[in-house]
């Protein structure tokens, strides 16, 4: 299964909403299914963006994780990315370049957040 960035900012923007610490129970991600978003938050904790629990088993037809918690780095990325416009911004950028690192994901959002909110230009 290919990474989905813009699942993996729908699974940080839904716990972070959440008025709780915790994942809210039955987690479920419109426009997506149930196989998409557990394997999407097994790579989000093996990222350290969530704490989730590895569900997995040998019924399972992809690796699957239930989330718990936003880790620190996952509200630092989903700080970032919870504008509409910046995340547009950054997956016109991205898209020129086609597929690339979580890293460098991370990093032109970093960029066009410092670029759009704070008037700094590199």
């Amino acid at each position: 299964m290919k990474r989905n960035m813009d699942l993996v900012r729908e699974i940080l923007l839904a716990l972070s909403k959440h008025k709780h610490g915790y994942a809210p129970s039955n987690f479920k991600v419109e426009g997506y299914t149930e196989e998409e978003v557990l394997y999407h938050c097994f790579i989000l904790d093996e990222a350290g963006l969530i704490d989730a629990s590895n569900t997995s088993d040998d019924n399972s037809l992809s690796p699957e994780a239930i989330p718990t918690r936003l880790t620190w780095e996952g509200h630092e990325f989903i700080e970032n990315a919870k504008s509409e416009k910046i995340w547009q911004q950054t997956k016109d950028a991205v898209n020129k370049i086609g597929d690339v690192s979580f890293s460098v994901w991370a990093s032109v959002l970093a960029k066009i957040v410092e670029q759009n909110l704070l008037g700094i230009s590199s």
